[in-house]
C-alpha cells in the first residue's frame, strides 16, 4: 500500500493520560472544539485533507463541487478511561470497502445540519441512538481524496448504548484507547501513487488493522484540537 513511510514529529504526547475523567475530556473539547459547523458563505475553500500533507507542497487538492458529508467520531468511557469508536466497513461496498472508518456518510437534503447527518448515519450503520450521544463540537472539515467534504462530528457515547452493526455496510465495531490514539509518535505519514499521483497521508497501525487516509487525518486533528 505506501511507496514510502516516515515518523511523524512527537508532540507532548501525555497531554490526555489514559486515565483522564470523561468529565475533564468533555470540558477540554467543549473548550477548543468548533461549536458549529462552517456556514454557507465559509465552504472552507482550502481545508485539510491528505492533499495538505505532501511535504513539498506540490499536491492539488481534489476539484470542486465537492459532495458533503459527515461522520461521528464516538468518544465511549470504559472503565476509568476513554476509548474510539470505528468500524470495518464490509467487504463487498463499492467504495473503501474493508477500510477501518468512523460512522458517517452523505448529508442528505433532509439533514438540517452536519451533526444530524452524523447521528443519523451512525444509528443506520452501528445501531447507536441519537439521544445515547452527547455532541461537543466540530473538528476541522476534511477533503477526501474522492471529493468529499467532510464534517467530522466529535461526542461522547453513552457506555450502555447497545450497537447492532449493519451487516450491509458495516463488518465489525471496534474501539482504540484514545490515549493511544493522541500519541503523534502513532502516526507515520506514507506515501503511495494514486491515479498517477503520489498520495500522501497518515496511518497508524493497531494490532493486525491498520487506520489510515481520512480517518487517521481526522483522528490526528483531534490530536491537534486537544493537545497542542
Amino acid at each position: 500500500m505506501s511507496a514510502a513511510s516516515r515518523p511523524v514529529a512527537a508532540a507532548d504526547s501525555r497531554c490526555l493520560p489514559g486515565e483522564i475523567a470523561a468529565e475533564d475530556f468533555v470540558a477540554r473539547a467543549e473548550a477548543r472544539l468548533a461549536r458549529e459547523p462552517p456556514g454557507p458563505c465559509d465552504p472552507t475553500s482550502n481545508p485539510r485533507g491528505d492533499h495538505s500533507l505532501d511535504p513539498e507542497g506540490k499536491a492539488v487538492a481534489p476539484p470542486g463541487p465537492h459532495r458533503r458529508a459527515a461522520v461521528l467520531v464516538p468518544i465511549v468511557p470504559r472503565s476509568g478511561s476513554l476509548s474510539v469508536l470505528l468500524t470495518k466497513r464490509a467487504p463487498h461496498l463499492r467504495d473503501h470497502s474493508g477500510q477501518i472508518a468512523f460512522p458517517g456518510g452523505k448529508i442528505d437534503p433532509d439533514d438540517e445540519t452536519p451533526r444530524h447527518a452524523a447521528l443519523r448515519e451512525a444509528e443506520e450503520e452501528i445501531g447507536l441512538a441519537p439521544d445515547r450521544v452527547r455532541v461537543l463540537g466540530y473538528l476541522d472539515p476534511y477533503l477526501s481524496a474522492t471529493g468529499f467534504l467532510v464534517a467530522p462530528v466529535v461526542g461522547l457515547v453513552d457506555p450502555e448504548a447497545p450497537f447492532a452493526p449493519n451487516p450491509s455496510e458495516v463488518a465489525e465495531i471496534f474501539e482504540v484507547p484514545l490515549a493511544f490514539l493522541m500519541d503523534p509518535s502513532r502516526y507515520a505519514l506514507n506515501a503511495l501513487v494514486w491515479k498517477g499521483r503520489l498520495r500522501h497521508y497518515y496511518a497508524v497501525p493497531f494490532g493486525e488493522r491498520m487506520i489510515w487516509g481520512l480517518t487517521a487525518g481526522i483522528l490526528h486533528n483531534l490530536h491537534q484540537r486537544l493537545c497542542l
